[in-house]
């Protein structure tokens, strides 16, 4: 995941908008099957595109898609207030998204070596703390500063069970993806890309936005291959695509670049960073927080992204200990002056297999979930 020229060709349009029909038709099957509270998830989608239908039936599947389970909800839900937060997905829900992998057996003889890492939080002058969490700061910004800043309000309010879309999630490169195997081990010749979305950050990003939609924050998700088929010009493109749903959505406050890292021995050995979370490993997520130097790297709001950073940060650290790494604050650009609530989001690495990746994904929600709804 590097930044590379600005100055590419023109991106592409979005590719989940003007499905208001099929939101409207999702929205009847809702109210059918399985009741008000699913239904006023999906209200949003009649100004917001697909992946909102897809938040529906993954919500279904969570219920159990029974007719007997619908009534319950329904029930419950009379007695509960309107606006209250729905449940974020939960751990049963995430065994919808996970994906067979392959085993030891399925291992060949030049299979690349993987080893798994976990790393901490840090500490020295370059450190500063975000409750449970840390900021790694690279710049020339005094650590005194930054931790002052941090203590400041989100510079922006999450509207809970909105119709209108309040946070956007993309990919600059949706063909990032992870390993296929259980075993520490992958495939000669994996490039680590893919242009499946099943496969690929597109995958992790749908159940994040799933995970907030069912939270009650109205959430969209973009699937565009930005890097593909030329991945020179990728944040060019995923710019044009996030300044399309600004100006069709602007009530939009929060835009996160779903990607994964990769770290290599010199030996070629693949690093997973891996944390076990509730008996189960998830990948370290780590976020980037650029900074404007006054010359080549321009984001006037940089203090405003950093508070949402140390937030979001201490939430996912403070709700489970050792999944984060030190958000990274740096002088990068990445598209984070378009919004006061921009940041870019590292799930794993290329050594973490695609089911730890879905797993920190909706970790990382969860906790920006209780972030938003003020459950944490």
């Amino acid at each position: 995941m590097r930044q590379e020229d600005r100055g590419a060709k023109p991106g592409r349009a979005g590719s989940g908008t003007g499905r208001a029909a099929l939101a409207a038709a999702a929205i009847m099957l809702a109210l059918t099957v399985w009741g008000r509270g699913l239904a006023l998830t999906l209200a949003g989608a009649l100004v917001g595109p697909l992946p909102a239908l897809r938040t529906a039936l993954a919500y279904g599947r969570q219920a159990g898609g029974s007719a007997s389970g619908a009534s319950e909800a329904a029930g419950s839900e009379s007695a509960a207030s309107s606006t209250a937060p729905a449940p974020a997905l939960d751990a049963a829900a995430l065994e919808h998204y996970l994906v067979p992998l392959l085993t030891d057996a399925d291992r060949p003889a030049d299979a690349g070596a993987v080893a798994e890492t976990a790393y901490g939080q840090g500490s020295g002058e370059k450190y500063i703390a975000c409750a449970a969490g840390t900021i790694k700061n690279n710049t020339s910004v005094p650590s005194a500063e930054v931790a002052a800043e941090i203590e400041n309000p989100l510079p922006f309010a999450i509207e809970l069970n909105s119709p209108e879309p309040q946070v956007l999630i993309m990919h600059t490169h949706a063909t990032e993806c992870y390993r296929p195997a259980e075993g520490l081990w992958f495939l000669p010749g994996d490039g680590a890309r893919t242009t499946d979305r099943a496969a690929n950050m597109c995958a992790v990003g749908a159940i994040m936005a799933d995970t907030l939609n069912a939270a009650g924050i109205h959430t969209l998700h973009d699937e565009s291959l930005n890097d593909y088929p030329s991945y020179t010009g990728s944040y060019s493109n995923s710019r044009a695509v996030v300044q399309q749903y600004l100006a069709q959505y602007p009530s939009i406050k929060v835009v996160l670049d779903v990607h994964r890292d990769a770290i290599e021995k010199e030996d070629g050995t693949r690093m997973a960073p891996v944390a076990e979370i509730g008996g189960r490993k998830a990948a370290q997520v780590m976020l980037i927080c650029g900074c404007d130097n006054g010359d080549t790297v321009s984001l006037p709001n940089w203090r405003q992204n950093l508070r949402f950073a140390a937030a979001w940060e201490g939430a996912m650290e403070g709700m489970y200990p050792g999944l984060t790494r030190p958000v990274l604050f740096s002088y990068r650009f990445y598209n984070q002056d378009l919004t006061t609530g921009s940041l870019l989001i590292e799930i794993g690495t290329h050594g973490n297999n695609l089911n730890e990746a879905l797993y920190a994904g909706q970790l990382a929600a969860n906790a920006l979930a209780s972030l938003f709804t003020g459950t944490g």
